[in-house]
């Protein structure tokens, strides 16, 4: 609503502002006032044709068609100045009434007809060999501008167009950690629509532009929370579809420690204190409470394949994920962590096993020897065991075992998920919009966060009893749909088994093909040729 009465507002401002400028253009001041025809008008003042009005109905495109028209209008009154164009793109209300109300401002014609005429004019008197004309002519030339200017507005025009580009169609992104690995790798630079699944509007208004959450080498948060917008989105190209990778904002990482390894969160770290011998960063941020608190569209970015939707059950028996009691299609370079024992005659090539994507950043226990004594814990998928396997005979792979840990996995109850761990989860259900659950006290934590985070209503528990917005309920209806994301390297993965549901307002966008990828995430390391103009939708 509060964006809508902005653009309400400031069309008001818009057509007053015409209102008043049109008479000196020789045009009706009723028709500032009337929509569509203020646009028409417009275009005609400015030696645009009429039909050019009609490019303002296409989003995205609009913004650039009504910022051009913005400065002709003023340039057509002879405002050819830096500051004045800057005016006009700023806000152009504001100089279109100090235009019409100065005394000494006045129209002077259609500026792209007039500029138009006089470029024609330079180019006559250039083939005419008429050196003194010339010479006149650009002396004179009110439409000539400074290099320095030139290079200022193809900067701002750059980064305005950059920025326009990435906030609604695409972005680009790079992969950080293995947690896809297999299908999109470390190292691995996407572009990713914004369209398909709807764009959403910028919320966050007050930002750096090309930056997402934090200045590079400072360190501090790039945007300000206020002024901000609500939550809206335009119209989808396609829905969201089970198996498909998709980008989101961190559905928990509204207040995080930030530390040169990751960020974490303020419940994580509370819940898992073990956390702190890991990172001698966080130990000094949560000593010192220093924790950053993010709007929905400044959280981090993660990427996972979407595993299962609006009112889906799902549940992972032995590494196997059910939905609807269905076991789903494996993606092709779905990774487990295995034990492997190499017998002792058995000797590894190096390249052999960079031919067939194991390296370093497969080992459990980070970069370093893959193999000590002939014994390692990889992330593999299943070609990866068999190409193993193959050395020997004698090659023993199996299974790393993970044990239940019902207070590290989301809902992180002893009762809900006493047996549940990362390979046998579950089931769980996921809300769909406009469906109903029954609440108890039981089944509370599975929704606590839904209800009162994403969907922003007050809930307490009295006794026995549950309380949404003040009034008793024994069930809830969502507001909108979730999802459930999973990494490809599942054992390697922090998902929704560790922090839970993808509301849909946290959907960013659809990963669309790999435009480039460094080995191992360093360019020092060598390129991906291979992987270069590949689709990021890989199964």
């Amino acid at each position: 609503m509060s964006i809508l009465i902005f653009l309400i507002v400031s069309y008001i401002f818009l057509s007053i502002s015409l209102y008043l400028l049109f008479p000196k253009a020789g045009v009706a001041a009723s028709k500032g006032l009337i929509p569509g025809v203020n646009f028409i008008e417009w275009c005609k003042i400015i030696g645009k044709k009429p039909i050019s009005a009609l490019w303002l109905l296409f989003p995205i495109v609009n913004i650039f068609t009504f910022t051009a028209m913005a400065v002709d209008l003023v340039r057509s009154f002879g405002k050819y100045a830096f500051k004045h164009s800057a005016a006009a793109v700023i806000y152009a209300p504001a100089i279109f009434t100090k235009i019409a109300l100065s005394k000494t401002d006045k129209y002077i014609g259609p500026t792209l007809l007039s500029e138009a005429n006089y470029a024609k004019s330079i180019e006559e008197a250039k083939a005419a060999g008429d050196s003194y004309k010339l010479k006149q002519l650009e002396e004179k030339n009110p439409y000539k501008k400074s290099v320095p200017r030139e290079w200022v507005e193809s900067i701002v025009f750059a980064v305005f167009a950059a920025a326009f580009i990435r906030m609604f169609l695409i972005e680009a992104y790079v992969i950080p950690t293995p947690s896809m690995e297999g299908s999109l790798n470390v190292g691995d630079f996407l572009f990713v629509s914004k369209a398909h699944y709807g764009i959403r509007t910028p919320m966050t208004i007050a930002m750096i532009p090309l930056l997402h959450n934090q200045i590079p080498i400072l360190g501090k948060e790039s945007y300000l929370k206020k002024p901000s917008l609500g939550y809206h989105r335009l119209p989808a190209i396609e829905k969201i579809d089970t198996g498909e990778p998709i980008v989101f904002n961190w559905p928990v990482g509204d207040s995080v420690y930030i530390t040169s390894e990751r960020s974490w969160t303020v419940s994580q770290v509370a819940r898992q204190p073990e956390t702190l011998s890991n990172d001698r960063e966080l130990v000094i941020k949560v000593k010192n409470k220093d924790y950053v608190v993010r709007p929905l569209d400044k959280k981090d970015h993660y990427i996972k394949r979407c595993v299962g939707g609006p009112g889906d059950s799902l549940q992972v028996k032995d590494r196997q994920i059910f939905l609807n009691g269905k076991a789903v299609k494996n993606p092709k370079h779905l990774q487990f962590l295995y034990q492997i024992q190499l017998p002792q005659n058995v000797s590894i090539n190096s390249k052999k096993l960079d031919q067939w994507g194991i390296d370093e950043g497969d080992n459990a226990y980070g970069k370093q020897a893959l193999f000590n004594n002939g014994n390692g814990i990889l992330f593999l998928d299943n070609e990866q065991v068999e190409k193993l396997k193959s050395l020997d005979p004698g090659v023993l792979i199996q299974h790393y075992p993970h044990e239940a840990e019902p207070t590290k996995l989301f809902p992180f109850d002893t009762i809900i998920g006493k047996n549940w761990s990362v390979d046998n989860y579950g089931p769980i259900w996921i809300p769909a919009k406009g469906a109903t659950t029954k609440l108890n006290l039981t089944n509370l934590l599975l929704y606590r966060r839904v209800i009162e985070v994403y969907e922003q209503n007050t809930l307490e528990v009295k006794g026995q009893d549950i309380f949404i917005n003040g009034t008793k309920v024994d069930s809830y209806t969502f507001k909108q749909d979730y999802y459930w994301a999973m990494g490809d390297n599942r054992h390697n993965s922090e998902d929704s088994r560790a922090w839970g549901y993808v509301p849909f307002d946290h959907i960013v966008g659809k990963p669309l093909f790999i435009w480039f990828s460094t080995k191992e995430g360093s360019i020092r390391n060598g390129i991906n040729w291979d992987r270069i103009f590949t689709s990021a939708n890989k199964d």
